[in-house]
């Protein structure tokens, strides 16, 4: 049995096409996966992500366990409401999963992937041994995310002194809404676009939706959600993050805090990486000939074989993009086995796309 969000009912009203997303039944477009990927770039497109899970971490030791846990560092969050993005790793070095924090008035807010929730609070409590935490899974907390260029403008429309509070926060920044009961904000996105993510009570949800459709933003699936957040090059767990690869060899170097001293879980194998050097890095791809990439197709460069980890047509593009794990010192140009046919592609730095425009030279 496939779980269901708060907001199940008005995708199918809305004539989604459902699909089993990591054990959740959710809409993967409502008619033009194209058209909800423009409406992002150009307006605001409205998400249901309520499958992540809300995780909040309290007690006297929660930084020190929270530093022991994650590859980056929550002493850098100095004041309540801001954030970061890290990793979680096995003692290997692996990446159990990626997630963010938000520094709150009373300990901290994890946002945790949907398919990796379950394994991650066994993991979590596992951790929490020996320290005085205490670990709060909060599943009846829905989030809706709201992207684009007209995003903010739509929470002032709406929200009025709440929308100006969210108006005011910096990226990776979060803030209670004072004027409505239980709401979190976090000015924090998986589309390279402005917006906002907003973190509400259930029984909200349904009535929240409704007022941002009315008020003109579009419903988006996880088709759109999946072809923006590759053109701004962020990592899909599963894809392009697992527990088999570490963040130096995923693009997410930035997210490990080696100069803390801190005994965080898969330090050492890191370590012991950085001295003998990554076999591999992560870059980003652009198809110079007719096609399209996808995941898990075979690379071809001078300094030797790899693969794509995620990959499709980008709408903004206009072309073909993918994220690849390859050897180190490619050079400039590899070859992609698109099904039998060796097809050129250019090596380019991540994002693809930021705020609407192209960012490949």
């Amino acid at each position: 049995m496939l779980r269901k969000t708060v907001l199940h009912s008005r995708h199918v009203a809305l004539g989604a096409r459902m699909v089993d997303f990591g054990g959740w039944d959710m809409p993967v477009h409502y008619g033009s996966q194209i058209d909800e990927h423009h409406a992002v770039r150009r307006h605001a497109g409205l998400f249901d992500v309520s499958h992540m899970r809300v995780v909040d971490i309290t007690g006297r030791q929660a930084t020190e366990y929270l530093q022991r846990l994650l590859s980056n560092d929550v002493a850098r969050l100095p004041s309540p409401g801001a954030a970061l993005y890290s990793c979680m790793l096995n003692p290997r070095g692996g990446v159990i999963d990626d997630l963010i924090v938000y520094r709150a008035a009373s300990g901290y807010r994890l946002v945790v992937n949907a398919g990796t929730a379950d394994s991650d609070l066994i993991w979590m409590a596992e951790q929490a041994a020996g320290f005085e935490v205490s670990i709060a899974d909060l599943p009846n907390v829905a989030i809706l995310a709201v992207q684009g260029p007209m995003a903010i403008g739509k929470a002032i429309e709406l929200w009025g002194e709440d929308g100006v509070t969210i108006s005011r926060l910096r990226r990776f920044e979060g803030a209670d809404l004072r004027n409505h009961d239980g709401w979190y904000c976090g000015r924090t996105g998986y589309t390279g676009e402005d917006g906002f993510e907003l973190m509400l009570p259930s029984r909200d949800a349904v009535e929240v939706w409704n007022s941002l459709v009315a008020a003109g933003v579009t419903p988006c699936g996880l088709g759109a959600r999946d072809t923006l957040r590759l053109e701004a090059g962020m990592c899909l767990y599963g894809q392009d993050l697992d527990s088999d690869h570490t963040p130096l060899e995923c693009g997410l170097a930035w997210t490990v805090a080696m100069g803390a001293q801190r005994a965080f879980v898969g330090r050492a194998a890191l370590e012991a990486q950085i001295k003998s050097g990554v076999a591999t890095e992560q870059v980003g791809l652009v198809l110079t000939d007719r096609g399209v990439l996808r995941a898990h197709m075979p690379v071809i460069a001078t300094s030797g074989s790899g693969e794509t980890t995620s990959g499709s047509f980008s709408p903004t593009l206009g072309h073909s993009i993918a994220i690849a794990r390859i050897p180190p010192g490619a050079g400039p140009f590899v070859q992609v086995d698109v099904r039998g046919k060796l097809l050129g592609a250019r090596v380019v730095r991540m994002p693809f796309v930021r705020n609407g425009k192209s960012c490949i030279n």
